[in-house]
């Protein structure tokens, strides 16, 4: 049964493709009928998002996904219900954005080095007016030929130990949990299948977010196997966390699943929305 919830998705205001009118247009016409958009570390798009959604009736979440180094690894961890005036989260995310353009130089000097030149100027072009991200490279890179599509140029020169890649300190743990918290929403760890943490440090990320704060993981999205959902429900149960479920989508041809196809949460889940009384009233089977 696909879910009608969709709580991780992305808009131009960060890597998506589509503006934030667009997307809720989609979600609407894909069946979603409550929607939070997420992008990363940028809450530009919620205003605009909202308005689009009421006009569709779809129910809004206001949301953002905070960028995070722990333990010399990049994580994602999503705010759900967040007060996008929360002066504390809207200065962490403005340190944040700063800090992507120095990384972006970085990722630039090291394509250069391999005879990539211009991708600097090429990512800029498909970021436009919102934040600077490896997937703008990659667009770029795809485009002159260097891969087939987005997926492979992050294997081929954008992560870890590969030309395109530049070692960045994000925010801490401790502070985005605290910039969401504070805010009062839910802090949900993103897509946690794809950090190939080993079950040690899987363990010691889960305790030290739940003593930070942290209420919730993604069990059910696009980039994670059927047997990842039960993997997380699993862990979901052992730390006593509700469970989220997001498409991350990204626009056409930019992501893992379409809007609309994600499965339900698996049957003993306890859903992030629960007692959410925007979307008490959507009826959501487990499977």
């Amino acid at each position: 049964m696909p879910s009608l919830i969709d709580l991780h998705c992305h808009s131009t205001v960060s890597d998506g493709v589509l503006p934030p009118t667009d997307l809720v247009n989609y979600a609407a016409d894909c069946g979603i009928l409550a929607l939070a958009l997420t992008d990363h570390d940028d809450l530009g798009g919620l205003d605009e998002a909202a308005r689009a959604a009421k006009s569709r009736d779809v129910r809004f979440i206001p949301g953002v996904e905070i960028s995070v180094t722990w333990r010399k690894r990049t994580l994602h961890i999503v705010g759900l219900r967040i007060d996008p005036t929360y002066p504390p989260l809207l200065e962490g995310l403005h340190r944040i954005r700063a800090g992507r353009h120095t990384r972006a130089e970085g990722m630039a000097a090291g394509l250069s080095k391999i005879g990539i030149h211009g991708s600097l100027e090429g990512a800029y072009q498909y970021s436009k007016e919102s934040i600077i991200s490896r997937t703008h490279f990659a667009r770029f890179l795809v485009e002159k030929g260097y891969a087939k599509d987005t997926r492979s140029v992050f294997k081929k020169y954008l992560v870890k130990g590969k030309p395109g890649y530049f070692e960045h300190e994000w925010t801490s743990l401790d502070n985005a949990v605290r910039w969401i918290t504070g805010s009062g929403g839910v802090a949900v760890i993103a897509h946690p299948g794809r950090y190939d943490l080993g079950r040690i440090n899987t363990s010691l990320l889960m305790n030290e977010f739940r003593n930070l704060g942290g209420t919730s993981i993604e069990v059910v999205t696009g980039s994670h196997s059927v047997p990842q959902y039960q993997q997380f429900a699993k862990i979901a149960k052992q730390f006593s966390f509700s469970a989220s479920t997001g498409s991350d989508y990204h626009g056409p041809g930019q992501s893992y699943i379409e809007m609309g196809r994600m499965p339900s949460l698996p049957l003993d889940c306890v859903p992030v929305w629960k007692n959410w009384p925007e979307v008490r009233d959507i009826v959501v089977e487990t499977v």
